[in-house]
């Protein structure tokens, strides 16, 4: 491949389809990254793709196909397994004899043919296909949609005529019962590979609408016949242990699946509507949620100065942020780094999102009278080196966790507050006295979540006035003035055209010296107690931001809108 790097761009500059300043960044990427020549080439998007294969189809003389005129037979899609045709991207078509055509958007990879020969037994003849028609038939034939598709036609073929709303109660899990498991089972391991933290389905009038939430925002996936809904409902309450013939009150659940290779924790959520019950299922995958603090998105300092602080022997350590905001995710990496055998750990959460092993971890249970109070006190006698509180909501929380600290504890918890100079100001409303918040809180971490630039489909582009204009919150007149390359997504099937794909922390860190804790034991407001900090050498949250700016992490638009409230 790397001999035929240069002909290859040289050709496409010659055709018109590259100019040479665009060569010239695709060859920087292929050394930064060490990836593929043709990979970067379609991942920056400087060709139209299906002028790019119609060109690569006439040099190469390979054959090009459009799959969506293609009528591809059920035997057929068995011939490759569906993890392999989701994880190479290829779908296919059609066989005579012992050759097995293949639609790829990279019939360069011998390593992948030889992988489709030997696990097929069948020689490979590779078809050229735009990225896009390949992911769009992968969707049709192996994902959520197709199997929606074949439950509703195992349905007309039944000779029962009854709807499943006809049917009592006890029956309805029954009734199609193996395409209804499919069809939920697709739905929630499609939910995994896409990413997703949540997924909706909801009854309307005369339809169901199935969407996923991914990275923070809703996406429709697809819809399905209304007299289905029943049965669905009826399959996730039997796996997770709910009562399926009530559907008048709400019911939670949860169970643990082994999806795609994955451990995934399931809240379950069913709520009576006007059109019948909504389901909401919440992914909570061990994997990714259990991230190192490398993984956090950190900056070098604050993450040193991150380490010592979960390090010490006693005192309170809060992350700060709105809901949403990842400081679950903190706390657990947190805990994770510093969870030995030599140390006891308890938790006090509501809920507990994930079951971490060697840690004692409480569910908040308000109905015998389990809060976080009474919960942190019985936690106290149970002799812990290291407490994490889910949240601190009110005095009485507040001030056992102080005690715990004051007397040899090391404290996690979290608070709802913009900033992290605010934490200190939210416990002085808590009637918490200042000697005692001063003496305790050894640092206060606030943090937002930004959408990361898709990878796929990312793309520098130069820095309009506008641009500069929102940097200038925080960029000196000197940045200003140099010119200054940003990078955006175009917008791909990866990222579900949205240019955006996964998410990164962006954090502020106040560490109280001498000179804080004298503002706190002066009550000082909050800005006065930020102003110092920045004097110090904080970095606040729109400044952690414009770094991951600068460095193709997100986009502009993503730090004003996580940042918003601060302006």
């Amino acid at each position: 491949m790397k001999q035929t790097t240069m002909p290859l761009g040289e050709s496409l500059i010659a055709e018109g389809l590259l100019k040479p300043e665009q060569l010239k960044q695709i060859e920087t990427e292929v050394k930064r990254t060490q990836e593929p020549f043709q990979k970067v080439l379609r991942r920056f998007r400087f060709v139209d793709e299906k002028r790019l294969v119609s060109f690569l189809s006439a040099k190469f003389n390979i054959p090009e196909v459009e799959i969506t005129h293609q009528v591809i037979r059920a035997d057929i899609l068995k011939l490759i397994p569906q993890n392999m045709v989701r994880k190479f991207s290829v779908v296919p078509l059609r066989k005579i004899g012992k050759q097995l055509t293949v639609a790829m958007s990279d019939p360069f990879n011998l390593n992948l043919l030889d992988q489709l020969r030997l696990k097929t037994g069948f020689e490979i003849q590779p078809a050229l296909a735009t990225e896009s028609e390949i992911r769009s038939a992968i969707e049709q034939y192996y994902g959520v949609k197709s199997d929606i598709s074949d439950m509703v036609q195992s349905l007309k073929d039944e000779s029962e005529t009854r709807t499943l709303q006809d049917l009592p109660p006890e029956q309805e899990v029954r009734v199609e019962e193996a395409p209804i498991i499919k069809l939920v089972n697709m739905m929630i391991a499609q939910a995994v590979r896409d990413g997703a933290s949540d997924v909706h389905v909801a009854p309307e009038k005369d339809k169901v609408i199935v969407r996923y939430r991914i990275d923070g925002l809703l996406h429709e996936v697809d819809q399905y016949p209304k007299d289905l809904h029943a049965g669905v409902v009826s399959r996730v309450k039997v796996i997770a242990n709910l009562d399926i013939a009530e559907t008048r009150v709400p019911q939670d659940g949860r169970v643990r699946m082994e999806l795609e290779g994955q451990t995934v924790d399931t809240r379950i959520s069913v709520m009576p509507t006007v059109h019948g019950e909504n389901l909401v299922i919440r992914l909570l995958n061990l994997q990714s949620a259990l991230r190192s603090l490398e993984q956090l998105g950190m900056p070098k300092e604050p993450l040193a100065a991150f380490r010592e602080l979960i390090k010490k022997p006693y005192g309170i350590l809060l992350i700060t942020g709105p809901t949403g905001s990842g400081k679950t995710t903190t706390l657990y990496a947190a805990l994770n780094q510093i969870n030995t055998p030599e140390k006891h750990i308890i938790t006090i959460e509501d809920p507990v999102e994930y079951q971490l092993p060697l840690i004692r971890q409480i569910q908040v249970n308000p109905g015998v009278h389990l809060t976080f109070a009474t919960g942190l006190r019985s936690i106290l006698r149970q002799d812990p080196d290291v407490i994490m509180v889910g949240e601190i909501r009110d005095k009485e929380t507040a001030e056992i966790a102080i005690q715990a600290a004051l007397t040899g504890h090391l404290v996690f918890s979290t608070l709802h507050t913009n900033n992290a100079s605010s934490a200190v100001t939210r416990l002085l409303e808590m009637d918490i006295q200042p000697f005692l918040i001063a003496s305790t809180v050894v640092g206060v971490i606030a943090q937002r979540l930004v959408r990361n630039i898709c990878k796929e489909c990312r793309a520098p582009y130069a820095a309009s006035e506008t641009d500069l204009q929102n940097l200038n919150i925080v960029a000196s007149q000197a940045e200003k003035k140099a010119a200054l390359e940003l990078y955006r997504g175009k917008g791909c099937l990866t990222c579900k055209k949205t240019g955006y794909r996964g998410r990164s922390g962006i954090f502020e860190m106040l560490v109280p010296d001498a000179e804080i804790r004298k503002l706190i034991l002066a009550k000082a407001s909050s800005d006065d107690i930020e102003l110092r900090a920045i004097q110090k050498g904080m970095k606040t949250l729109r400044q952690d931001g414009l770094e991951k700016i600068k460095t193709g992490v997100t986009t502009i638009e993503e730090v004003l809108r996580a940042t918003q409230e601060l302006t």
